[in-house]
């Protein structure tokens, strides 16, 4: 590994960024892979500079109001998401994952805080870029707690009346850019379902490598919008609040949803230990 990186430094030297690189032959070939894998990534967040992109400065008044705390690491509760943050993205690295849905059983669950403290926490690895996608179409609510100015929203790109980088939106945070829906959708789940949602999805993922895409989806028992989309997404984790759900919800959630691809659970407004988000 030393080698590797003496490799690197070296490359670095004698190729500025912008330039052709190339890997040094003498490295083997597992070797080679490695430093070619590193090179990449590192243009990958070096590159990302927002300037088709509309930066928007947040509020941490109205942020905090929302309980949005990701952002902050003074706030002891940001703890919390980068636990959540470091299990998660483990589990999706060992099977190849990048796209991560997240939904409850019940509303009022907190599953789009969870969505956005989550995305802001993997946004602060610096080796990983985040998305987060709102994709409750019948009660979209990732602008309002932002509280983002959404005059170009996902409404927009569907309608076809505006292009993907005149709807996103980076709140003044690196590496997370944010996809907000402004009105409910009528046709949720036909919408997430079609072939429009689907390129959508591959476009987003092809941008950037080292990107993770959050989807905030609706609740699985309300309607069957969150089980329409679940084909395009390779996991899901799935949040519980403490009184919001019963028993045979929560299981009939997890019956719903497909074994293979759920990630896990996360226990939310629990009052244990004064702390508010748990992740089993």
């Amino acid at each position: 590994m030393e080698r590797i990186k003496q490799a690197i430094e070296k490359d670095k030297q004698q190729h500025p960024v912008g330039s052709s690189r190339l890997v040094p032959p003498q490295l083997d070939r597992q070797q080679q892979a490695t430093m070619l894998r590193s090179s990449q990534a590192e243009h990958e967040l070096i590159d990302i500079n927002y300037q088709q992109t509309r930066v928007v400065k947040l509020q941490m008044e109205h942020l905090q109001k929302n309980r949005i705390v990701a952002f902050n690491k003074n706030d002891g509760m940001s703890m919390n998401f980068d636990l959540l943050r470091t299990q998660v993205l483990q589990k999706m690295e060992e099977n190849g994952w990048r796209t991560l849905a997240i939904t409850s059983p019940t509303p009022g669950s907190g599953k789009s805080v969870v969505a956005i403290n989550l995305s802001m926490s993997v946004a602060q690895q610096t080796n990983k870029t985040a998305m987060l996608v709102d994709f409750d179409l019948r009660r979209p609510k990732i602008g309002a707690y932002l509280g983002i100015p959404m005059d170009k929203s996902l409404n927009d790109l569907l309608s076809g009346t505006a292009e993907l980088p005149e709807v996103l939106v980076n709140p003044d945070m690196p590496r997370l850019v944010v996809l907000a829906t402004k009105t409910p959708v009528r046709k949720s789940s036909e919408t997430l379902s079609s072939k429009k949602i689907f390129d959508l999805i591959k476009d987003l993922r092809q941008r950037y490598e080292s990107r993770i895409i959050i989807l905030d989806l609706p609740p699985v028992l309300v309607i069957d919008d969150a089980i329409a989309l679940l084909p395009q997404v390779d996991c899901v984790l799935m949040v519980v609040a403490n009184g919001m759900s019963t028993k045979r919800e929560i299981e009939d959630s997890l019956h719903l949803l497909p074994a293979e691809k759920l990630i896990g659970v996360v226990f939310n407004k629990a009052e244990i230990a004064s702390r508010d988000y748990y992740y089993y």
